[in-house]
């Protein structure tokens, strides 16, 4: 026993040393800033953050306020178009409707018109995730490989072209807008493209490369529920067509909430509509096509202006509101606790 404990100190010492070295780095003796919090820089720091944000927030919510929006829910006034869109054998009959509906006062400026799903929940996971990334890209994939299932090719085998459930189930109905003055009816000029982000529209999505459009689309087929195959989306527009359609990008960036609205068109400043929309009498005329029934949801257009802070959301200016609001009463709570405390000190050394 003697002779096995006599090696123990030596094999300690021949053991690599695990102790960092002896360095000013290493060691955390490196020369530092450490702030001495007095009772009047906590102060100041929490009154001067709830003076800025309620001054944010107050600006926010009057900016909100500010913009001018009419919402038309389409639902019921197109009702026999809903029934007809029940019946899914029914998706090639076209039906169209009209909604009837006044500006009060002109909308001045630019002016958006969005599409509103209600009840309409895309945040479910194989939902999100039912895309095909590659192939929105342009390059040649096997669909079947990907997350697109159970959209991804026909009985027969031919693949789809886009595939996958958001793709699939991509808002379709067309909306025109009329303004009538004066016993004539005038279109309003509505823009298509230059809705979608340019990083979407120049590196999320690519069209196949090919010296035709339809072309490098062969050997693929159209979604179940679209009517048309995706290179003549806008048949108006070649620019427009395929993958970088601004309609199918916007609708492929899914929403977080079962409530949500989609740009759909910009009105177009020209003529009549230089300064933006003219009050009076408008109507919508809609090609139905995009069924909610079954989920029972609504539908609506939106016409909208929006100003340096964005639309009329007021979320992040009553967000602001609360933060400046909250720090403002946590000041003066310390406040009181330290008078209280001094007060106390003040009595015990008398």
């Amino acid at each position: 026993m003697k002779n096995k404990t006599s090696f123990l100190p030596q094999e300690r010492e021949a053991r690599p040393s695990r102790c960092p070295d002896n360095s000013a780095f290493k060691q955390q003796k490196l020369p530092a800033w450490k702030p001495q919090l007095s009772i009047a820089t906590v102060l100041s720091s929490f009154f001067l953050t709830g003076v800025f944000c309620l001054s944010v927030g107050v600006c926010l919510i009057i900016s909100a306020n500010s913009v001018k929006e009419i919402q038309i829910d389409y639902s019921d006034k197109c009702s026999d178009c809903s029934k007809l869109r029940e019946n899914s054998s029914n998706w090639n009959k076209e039906c169209h409707c009209s909604v009837n509906f006044m500006l009060k006062e002109d909308m001045l400026g630019d002016v958006f018109m969005y599409y509103g799903l209600q009840n309409f929940y895309q945040n479910h996971r194989r939902y999100v995730i039912s895309r095909s990334d590659a192939q929105l890209l342009g390059r040649n994939v096997n669909v079947q490989k990907s997350y697109c299932a159970p959209f991804t090719t026909y009985r027969n085998g031919t693949p789809m072209a886009p595939c996958g459930a958001i793709a699939n189930s991509m808002f379709n109905d067309t909306i025109d807008v009329f303004y009538n003055v004066n016993s004539s009816v005038t279109q309003v000029p509505l823009l298509k493209t230059g809705n979608s982000w340019w990083t979407d529209k120049n590196v999320k999505f690519r069209n196949p490369r090919s010296y035709n459009l339809s072309s490098a689309f062969t050997g693929t087929a159209r979604p179940p529920y679209w009517q048309k195959p995706v290179y003549l989306l806008d048949e108006e527009d070649e620019r427009n067509n395929g993958y970088v359609n601004d309609d199918f990008i916007i609708w492929m960036r899914v929403s977080a909430f079962a409530t949500f609205r989609n740009l759909y068109r910009r009105v177009r400043r020209i003529r009549h509509f230089a300064d933006g929309l003219p009050a009076g009498n408008y109507t919508f005329h809609i090609s139905y096509n995009f069924p909610v029934t079954k989920f029972k949801g609504r539908k609506y257009v939106i016409l909208s202006t929006v100003v340096w802070s964005g639309g009329s959301n007021p979320f992040l200016g009553i967000a602001y509101v609360v933060s400046g609001t909250a720090a403002t009463l946590t000041g003066f709570v310390i406040t009181a606790i330290q008078l209280k405390l001094r007060k106390k000190k003040t009595y015990f050394q008398k």
